[in-house]
C-alpha cells in the first residue's frame, strides 16, 4: 500500500469540482476520490463537499459514518479487516479477534503504535463457509486461527 498524501486544499477542491460537475448525486464518488488521494477523508474536506453538493456538514458526516469504508484518519501501512458477521462468530471469530485486539492494546478501527497495521471489523466478506475470515490488504484469508493472525501481524511489521 502506498503512503497517503497530506491534505492539499487545492487538490481537494479540484477533486470535488471535477466530480460535482460530471455526476449527479456525487457524494459517494467524491468521498471515494478524496480517500483515494489522501488515504482518508480529511475533516477539512467536509465543508468543500457540503458546499459543492448543497448539503449540510452534518449530512456529509452522516454519509461518512454510515459507510464503513470511509475513514476520517489515515490507516496504517497495512489493513486487516476481520469479519464480525454471524457465520464467522459462530466458528470462533469473535474471541479470536478480541484476543488479537487485546494483545495489540487496540479497539476496532485503530492502528498499531508503529503505524504498520490497522485492524477493522467488517460485516460479511462472503467467505461464510470458510470462516472465520478476513482481508489483509484486500487479500482474502480463510479459516483464521491464532497462528494465521500472528503471521499476519508479523508480516505487517516486516513489509
Amino acid at each position: 500500500m502506498s503512503k497517503p498524501a497530506q491534505w492539499d486544499k487545492a487538490r481537494g477542491e479540484e477533486i470535488v469540482a471535477d466530480l460535482t460537475g460530471r455526476l449527479e448525486g456525487a457524494a459517494l464518488p467524491i468521498l471515494h476520490a478524496l480517500q483515494e488521494a489522501f488515504g482518508h477523508v480529511p475533516e477539512e474536506a467536509l465543508p468543500l463537499v457540503a458546499s459543492s453538493l448543497n448539503l449540510s456538514r452534518a449530512e456529509v458526516h452522516g454519509i461518512m459514518t454510515f459507510y464503513h469504508d470511509f475513514r476520517s484518519t489515515p490507516h496504517g501501512v497495512h489493513v486487516l479487516r476481520i469479519c464480525r458477521a454471524e457465520a464467522c462468530q459462530a466458528v470462533g471469530g469473535g474471541p479470536l479477534a478480541e484476543a488479537m485486539l487485546e494483545r495489540e492494546n487496540l479497539r476496532w478501527g485503530e492502528t498499531t503504535g508503529d503505524g504498520r497495521l490497522t485492524i477493522e471489523g467488517v460485516y460479511c466478506l462472503g467467505l461464510c463457509a470458510c470462516g472465520p475470515a478476513a482481508l489483509y490488504d484486500g487479500e482474502p484469508v480463510a479459516r483464521l486461527d491464532r497462528q494465521k493472525l500472528d503471521a499476519l501481524q508479523a508480516r505487517a511489521r516486516l513489509e
